[in-house]
């Protein structure tokens, strides 16, 4: 659906709520919140509400002080300033319940990048170090067969030994029987 050139939607009407209700100049400049005003029933009964708020609250009164309250703020800074310093673990303790938590963020971001950084090094160094690399046991059969086989070897080589001629060594005297 196309709006035409001066309508506004609903989204930039609402932005706009405030400054049509504390400034009729604005209000005044700006004809488009108006026509769509009459035309939306949800924008126009939200400025409505928002009037009658403020008129509630320009109505209300603050309640009057008592005669006595300065006096008795000045006595209870006086115990305050009176009393031992609290300690350290009274002073976390307050600080804690009654900070809004402003201050702690840069401790907490400090905390957690130290938490990350150590987790992240205990990975590293759990991954990548080099698992010793344990043979596998051979089963009885296979060192049975390997010991055959060398005794083959031997064999042979034995009987090489034995099947060479005599006059191999020049300087060698013929075998005795």
């Amino acid at each position: 659906m196309k709006m035409a050139k001066g309508m506004i939607d609903c989204t930039k009407c609402r932005e706009h709520l405030a400054e049509l209700l504390l400034d009729d100049a604005y209000a005044a400049s700006r004809p488009e919140f108006a026509e769509h005003m009459k035309g939306c029933e949800g924008c126009a009964a939200e400025l409505a509400q928002l009037r009658a708020t403020f008129a509630v609250l320009d109505s209300w009164t603050a309640p009057e002080l008592t005669p006595y309250f300065d006096a008795k703020m000045h006595v209870r800074l006086r115990e305050e300033l009176a009393a031992p310093p609290a300690g350290l673990w009274e002073r976390m303790r307050s600080f804690m319940i009654f900070s809004t938590g402003r201050a702690m963020r840069p401790m907490m971001a400090g905390a957690l990048a130290l938490l990350m950084v150590a987790g992240g090094g205990g990975v590293v160094l759990g991954v990548y170090q080099p698992q010793p690399v344990v043979p596998a046991a051979a089963s009885p059969a296979v060192n049975d067969l390997r010991i055959l086989d060398r005794n083959a070897q031997a064999l042979q080589q034995m009987d090489q030994l034995l099947d060479e001629p005599a006059g191999a060594d020049e300087g060698a005297a013929p075998p005795t029987t």
